[in-house]
């Protein structure tokens, strides 16, 4: 399973502003500066990210945006669900009438298993697990880690 460029973004978004922790607002630049990622995606996942609550934005001038949530409140496979549009690995996931074998494809039930497998992985981590190497992760990101 490939997770697109949105949930990817969405969980680096989430993961920066965890290690800056709540004292010090992050912000769309930082991050795309950071990871040399498209600023304009960006903007779009945190603008999603705070409808969901996950983070908390700042406007103005020295504004920026936070956690919404403690890191351990964080579930990873849920973020996942709520950011990645299509988790079907193949159309017949998605789609009714879209095979004619459907009803009876084993093929259908493998893979449908394996995407939930897949997920049920993730929904044993939390932001917290993600930020446990706190220190080597800040170190690499040059930001100072409020989670020692």
């Amino acid at each position: 399973m490939k997770l697109s460029l949105y949930a990817d973004y969405a969980l680096r978004v989430l993961m920066f502003a965890g290690l800056k922790g709540n004292e010090d607002l992050s912000t769309v630049s930082e991050i795309a500066d950071h990871f040399d990622i498209s600023r304009s995606h960006l903007t779009k996942v945190v603008h999603e990210l705070g409808k969901l609550g996950y983070i908390e934005t700042i406007q103005g001038k020295n504004g920026g945006f936070r956690l919404g949530k403690k890191p351990k409140q964080i579930n990873i496979g849920m973020v996942v669900r709520k950011t990645e549009k299509d988790l079907a690995v193949i159309g017949c996931l998605q789609e009714a009438n879209y095979c004619p074998i459907q009803p009876s494809c084993v093929l259908r039930r493998a893979l449908n298993e394996a995407t939930n497998a897949f997920l049920s992985i993730l929904d044993a981590y939390s932001l917290e697990d993600l930020l446990r190497p706190s220190h080597s992760l800040a170190k690499l990101l040059a930001i100072d880690a409020a989670h020692e």
